[in-house]
């Protein structure tokens, strides 16, 4: 986890790096160990006011698409750029009206152990049809415990920052200037 201002580094470098006119607006950085997502707005079609549902969304869906294909050299060059300087992969994804799309990034192999009980729970998700398999099955749970338990997350996260912040300030701490840079 990298600190607030760290972040905000990050952020602004991306910010200063990215060509003016890739997107309207930088709407999301985010960081972990492996990855860097960037996000941005693009314009949304323009329809006439009573364009069907089904029109709207192809249109988003369409455009969408021609942006990844259109930018993707430009898109290319910085992310190598970044991926030297910060020591990781970075994803793009765009924001298109309420549609928010993804694309290519990083699906890390993540080791657990699990007793029988948990493991039933995976066995009968997939038996259920939910997943194709245990992995499936346990991001499958990831995802739900992160869309229903967002504001407990982020209180964690706020605190988890406080300790860095405490941590950073012992006595026997060297100044981080460039960890965001750093592995």
């Amino acid at each position: 986890m990298i600190t607030p201002e760290q972040q905000e580094k990050l952020r602004g470098w991306f910010a200063g790096r990215l060509p003016d006119d890739l997107f309207e607006e930088l709407t999301e950085v985010t960081v972990d160990r492996e990855e860097i997502t960037v996000i941005g707005r693009i314009p949304t079609p323009r329809l006439a006011e009573d364009a069907p549902a089904a029109e709207r969304e192809a249109a988003v869906r369409s455009r969408i698409q021609e942006f990844r294909e259109r930018t993707r050299e430009a898109r290319m060059a910085v992310a190598r750029e970044a991926e030297h300087r910060f020591g990781r992969k970075v994803s793009w994804g765009v924001r298109c009206g309420a549609e928010r799309a993804l694309f290519t990034h990083v699906a890390a192999p993540v080791m657990t152990r699990l007793r029988q009980p948990e493991r039933q729970v995976l066995d009968t998700l997939i038996a259920g049809g939910v997943a194709r398999s245990r992995s499936d099955a346990l991001a499958w749970c990831v995802r739900l415990v992160q869309r229903h338990t967002d504001d407990w997350l982020v209180e964690l996260r706020d605190s988890l920052e406080h300790v860095q912040r405490v941590r950073a300030q012992g006595p026997d701490t060297e100044p981080e200037d460039n960890q965001a840079e750093e592995k």
